[in-house]
């Protein structure tokens, strides 16, 4: 018997260590639209049609309460990364905005196979990219 297709991602974790720098970053800088926070253990944006979870690692080390939804214990220990779509034809503009705001950019490069992607550090030191959705074409 094989799996049953997936049809995308629903939801991407990060881990943070301040939900205040975190929100001015994701929220303020990129703009996504903030759906929950829960101070001292997270804060949740949309973007498009997926969701971006943004933890404090240690607040979801502790199992839920009895009353509370069984969501498993989770977390990660160190910087991760995130990769959002981001059209070639705005990459300039991108740059130009991340630069604005003092947001060095760590590296900005074509692949051999011609996609441009950019990337940056979040304020708790995860990985940032933003690329061309041509990056993971069906040609690659």
């Amino acid at each position: 018997m094989s799996a049953p297709a997936l049809s995308g991602v629903l939801e991407a974790a990060i881990y943070v260590d301040d939900l205040d720098a975190t929100e001015a970053f994701y929220g303020g800088l990129l703009g996504l639209e903030r759906i929950v926070r829960v101070d001292g253990r997270h804060v949740f944006f949309r973007c498009g049609t997926t969701v971006v979870l943004a933890f404090v690692a240690e607040a979801t080390a502790h199992p839920p309460a009895p009353d509370a939804l069984p969501v498993p214990t989770h977390g990660a220990k160190g910087p991760g990364h995130i990769c959002f779509a981001a059209p070639d034809k705005g990459m300039d503009a991108l740059a130009a905005h991340l630069t604005a705001a003092g947001v060095d950019i760590e590296s900005d490069f074509r692949w051999p196979h011609g996609p441009r992607s950019l990337y940056v550090r979040d304020p708790a030191g995860n990985s940032v990219e933003f690329a061309d959705p041509a990056l993971w074409s069906l040609d690659v």
